[in-house]
């Protein structure tokens, strides 16, 4: 298959606002009415893991396959100099993963900024337990940190994740004993794997697409959010992706922004910038939508 056609078939990254706009696919929810002033630097606990962060994720995986993603398009200087652009306006949040190819240049930020005033989550696309154990060295080496704050289990799609890949789970609370990592969860890219996710006591920490119109998500928003009250109820942090429906939202973000907001259901969310302009303006628009 042709790395465009595979772009355009996985499309796994983390939704960026910025990228070609696709048409809308559904229409948009009425808009909750806010009670509360939100900023994209208040910090939150993500769940019951014990970890403070900012509400807003840096993402770094804006069609984020094969270890490259328009983020890191801008090259490690680029990058790590968005990133602590954002630091220096209140964001603690970096979202990377070992698709994206990101870890560079996260570790090049990690150089300038005190390592425990940020948290680093990560993904791996391992399936089984010597890929794992491997993986976890070797993203510590690429990050340049001795721990990392919340590793996931990459883009599960299974129904019977919890089962087929036990191995995995049992590679990561190991880890987390062993204090290489602080957190562990997963992303989910099928209702069925999202409902499993909210199922299992496992998961501590669930990357969850989620935006009014349905774009590039598990299932229509209404069924989403009945799986998210399920997480919450069960004190999972929860991190929204697709927040700006890959693009599909570009012309729209005030009301997706104020959409995620109203939830009252994610702790936290990430999108991805490419610029500092873009960054910024995101910022804004998150405590203009509030």
């Amino acid at each position: 298959m042709k790395r465009r056609e595979f772009i355009r078939h996985t499309a796994m990254g983390s939704g960026a606002a910025w990228i070609v706009a696709r048409p809308v696919l559904g229409r948009m929810l009425a808009m909750p009415k806010l009670t509360q002033k939100f900023s994209a630097a208040d910090t939150v606990m993500l769940g019951k893991t014990g970890i403070q962060t900012s509400r807003l994720a840096m993402g770094t995986g804006t069609i984020g396959v094969g270890h490259h993603s328009h983020q890191t398009d801008l090259g490690i200087r680029g990058l790590s100099e968005l990133l602590l652009n954002g630091y220096e306006r209140g964001l603690r949040f970096f979202d990377a993963a070992d698709a994206y190819g990101s870890h560079p240049h996260v570790a090049e930020a990690l150089k300038h900024v005190p390592r425990d005033k940020v948290t680093v989550l990560t993904k791996t696309w391992a399936r089984d337990a010597s890929s794992a154990r491997a993986d976890l060295n070797r993203f510590r080496r690429e990050l340049g940190t001795e721990h990392i704050d919340v590793c996931l289990m990459h883009c599960l799609t299974e129904e019977d994740w919890t089962e087929r890949y036990r191995g995995v789970m049992d590679v990561l609370s190991e880890a987390k004993e062993k204090g290489i990592i602080r957190a562990h969860g997963c992303s989910c890219h099928s209702i069925e794997a999202l409902r499993a996710a909210a199922r299992s006591p496992w998961v501590e920490v669930d990357l969850v697409r989620i935006n009014p119109i349905g774009s590039h998500m598990d299932a229509d928003p209404k069924t989403v959010v009945s799986v998210l009250r399920e997480m919450r109820a069960a004190g999972k942090g929860i991190v929204g992706m697709k927040i700006l429906g890959q693009g599909d939202l570009r012309g729209r973000q005030d009301e997706a922004l104020k959409y995620a907001l109203g939830l009252d259901l994610l702790d936290a969310f990430t999108i991805g910038a490419e610029s500092k302009t873009e960054q910024e303006d995101l910022m804004r628009r998150i405590a203009v939508a509030a």
